[in-house]
């Protein structure tokens, strides 16, 4: 490649760093616990911070007395939230926050406020607010609100009748929360004209405007350092209520204020994934069409809307109809969660083909390839299928029985997402005369492994090792970022650091071109040399190369280039369980994730976020439900002894599959696909395992049980 002819990526055979296992940079510093996160941070004169939290779901505040939390011992302040309301409308609002010594004696001062609540009618559960005597969640709009409708139904209903085979089924998902391991907040230094900030964020550049705004100075005297954060997971978007009530203690006090929230104010007002109830009227004919689909699908977002990206998702019907509405409770907001909407589109979708196809008395997997239209889901189908053992397996057409013992199956889910970038990203590259060379971006690493990518893809444009380049992210004053959000980081960011990286080689190559006695474009740099490509005598290592720059470093910038990525993936999983038809026990065997996504950067952090994708559908398959009292308006899981997660005896094997048959020669971000599909493959290989059908996550052996007697 001429180095005039603009960036562009190596050949996939060339490349010496990029599509290999790289392992990431940071790792040793996290496991041995030298990495700095938000909750790490201490400063001189800080003081800890606490959150009041509405215990009711709906409630008239007719009271609200700071005063005696000021005389704690070891309070400093305690204040109402600048924008506190007179009534709450869900469960865990904020009202007022108390800054202290110690986080002791803040949350003291939290228990000494004095506070008078009037309960109003509340709902908390989808049934409760549905009903025709339900309070009113919002003043605008009633609770159950379709918004939206596709297709003609009348023309689906026909459809349906000519049908050879149909389903009416309802499927049901559940409240799922992120669970970051860092909670949200932040640690606030503001001295009246300058803040430094240290936030667990996913928009280190969005963040710095909120904070500024909230401190009422302007954005260049706000500083954001996030060199850590403990994940997002698409919760941590906004500074939120718990940033402004610490700009708020700032702003008063001219004293560091540390602001993170507890694993129960995390739960319960730090956002969710919505859950949902979506109705599946679908019609088969015998030759493996869908040849109707009518859905039904509300969301429950709490007070926000909830996502769903509506119905049929991926399958092609020859018809369709669709009505799509949410249902408003007195619960926490839903946030952006990993591929929002798709994994409740998925569940519902998947669950009916499966069912359709049993209907018909066909194969679930050739069903699923006579209704997808992109042939790329035909060959990860049947790449997963040959992984997990399909074509031996006895069920492939008609689900097992229970026999008193154990019984396996196997299911089948497919994923789509964008992954695409954005002109945001700026990229800085310099090469010192020592021999050290630095990449840094104001974007932040949500444990993705971008500051790994960040420097290694410089290293591959100057031929030298990962660790002779160091990547620098998570800081506002490396320049713009996007936010790390719909898989976008990778589309947007990778491609101005190679535009980075190639306009520091060309300026070097100018600068070396003589020593070497050939033009700027002959300068080749590779294994840890600079050589002339026209006589291969005529060579420098790169500490000598380095030193012909003097005083004078090379500083090269680099914007995002839309020819390096591009958008639209595919992915396929399969699942093995063994159902204990006695107990309703399951136990996953296996699970098999192929994922295309252009070229790959790291094959190692590739596999490693496969492999995390399949794990979280692990927990939404088989764990994790928000439980309210619907009658006490209480949460009953707040916390990590009651909120069930997947560990380390539940995992079973994971196979993930890079899809080295997608050729393209440009970047996608992938990680949210792999979320999508998982727990829909697993309820269809319980279904395929014993004949029965479970329609509502999470997949508890009570339910499988209940199916088990219900259907003896």
């Amino acid at each position: 490649m001429s180095v005039q002819s603009g960036p562009q990526w190596k050949a996939r055979s060339e490349m010496k760093v990029l599509n290999t296992d790289v392992p990431r940079v940071d790792g040793p510093a996290k496991v041995s616990g030298r990495a700095k996160y938000a909750h790490d941070i201490r400063l001189p004169g800080m003081l800890h911070a606490r959150l009041l939290l509405c215990p009711h779901p709906a409630a008239d505040v007719e009271l609200l007395n700071v005063e005696p939390a000021k005389r704690i011992a070891g309070v400093v302040t305690a204040a109402e939230l600048a924008d506190r309301p007179d009534r709450t409308i869900f469960l865990g609002q904020p009202l007022a926050v108390v800054a202290a010594e110690t986080p002791e004696a803040a949350e003291d001062g939290l228990r000494a406020i004095e506070v008078r609540y009037r309960e109003g009618g509340w709902a908390v559960t989808p049934e409760q607010a549905a009903a025709e005597d339900a309070p009113r969640i919002s003043r605008r709009q009633p609770n159950a609100l379709t918004e939206r409708e596709t297709g003609n139904q009348g023309r689906t209903e026909r459809a349906l009748e000519g049908a050879d085979a149909t389903i009416d089924e309802t499927y049901v998902v559940p409240v799922q929360h992120h669970c970051c391991l860092e909670t949200h907040g932040m640690v606030v230094d503001f001295d009246g004209e300058r803040a430094r900030v240290w936030p667990s964020t996913q928009a280190v550049t969005g963040s710095r405007g909120e904070v500024a705004q909230a401190l009422g100075i302007p954005a260049d005297r706000v500083e954001i350092v996030c060199d850590y954060m403990g994940g997002g997971f698409g919760s941590k978007f906004s500074i939120g209520p718990e940033g402004l009530a610490a700009c708020q203690l700032a702003t008063e006090l001219r004293r560091p204020i540390h602001l993170m929230l507890t694993r129960t104010d995390e739960f319960l007002m730090g956002g969710n994934r919505s859950g949902g109830r979506q109705r599946m009227r679908a019609g088969a004919s015998l030759d493996g069409k869908l040849v109707a689909l009518d859905a039904e699908v509300w969301r429950h977002g709490g007070i926000g809307r909830g996502s769903n990206p509506g119905q049929p998702y991926i399958y092609k019907a020859e018809t369709d109809s669709m009505r799509i509405g949410s249902v408003r409770t007195n619960t926490d907001a839903n946030r952006a969660m990993r591929a929002p909407g798709h994994p409740q589109a998925s569940f519902a979708i998947e669950s009916a083909m499966d069912e359709l196809a049993y209907a018909i008395g066909m194969d679930p997997l050739d069903f699923r390839m006579r209704n997808l239209e992109d042939p790329v889901y035909h060959r990860q189908l049947n790449r997963v299928a040959d992984e997990i053992g399909w074509y031996d397996h006895p069920n492939r057409e008609t689900p097992g029985i229970p026999t008193g013992g154990t019984n396996v199956g196997i299911g089948f889910g497919v994923s789509t997402w964008g992954g695409g970038g954005r002109r945001v990203c700026v990229v800085t590259v310099r090469i010192d005369p020592d021999g050290s060379v630095t990449s840094s971006a104001g974007s932040q690493d949500l444990g993705t492994g971008v500051r790994t990518y960040v420097g290694s893809i410089v290293a591959e444009e100057l031929g030298l090792a990962v660790s002779q380049v160091t990547g620098r992210v998570g800081h506002s004053e490396y320049g713009p970022a996007n936010a790390s959000g719909g898989s976008t980081t990778t589309a947007s960011l990778a491609p101005a650091v190679k535009d980075a990286a190639h306009n520091a080689r060309v300026a070097f190559s100018e600068r070396l071109a003589e020593w070497l006695e050939c033009g700027p474009g002959d300068v080749v740099f590779a294994n840890g040399e600079v050589r002339s490509g026209t006589n291969e005598r005529m060579k420098l290592t790169w500490s000598e190369a380095c030193s012909i720059l003097g005083s004078d470093p090379i500083v090269a910038t680099g914007e995002w280039q839309s020819h390096l990525q591009t958008s639209g993936i595919h992915g396929a999983q399969a699942v093995k369980v063994e159902v204990d038809t006695e107990t309703g026990g399951l136990r996953l065997v296996k699970m098999v994730c192929i994922q295309d996504c252009g070229l790959p950067l790291n094959r190692m952090a590739l596999r490693s976020q496969i492999n995390g994708g399949m794990i979280e559908a692990i927990g939404y398959g088989l764990f994790e439900e928000r439980i309210i009292d619907p009658w006490l308006g209480v949460a009953l899981n707040a916390n990590f002894d009651d909120y069930k997660l997947p560990g380390s005896t539940e995992m079973p094997e994971l196979v993930a599959i890079i899809d080295d048959d997608d050729e393209r020669q440009q970047v996608i971000g992938m990680a949210e696909a792999t979320i999508i599909p998982g727990q829909s493959a697993i309820a269809n290989a319980v279904a395929n395992a014993c004949g029965v059908r479970i329609r509502s996550l999470p997949l508890t052996a009570d339910k499988v049980l209940m199916g088990i007697q219900e259907k003896a």
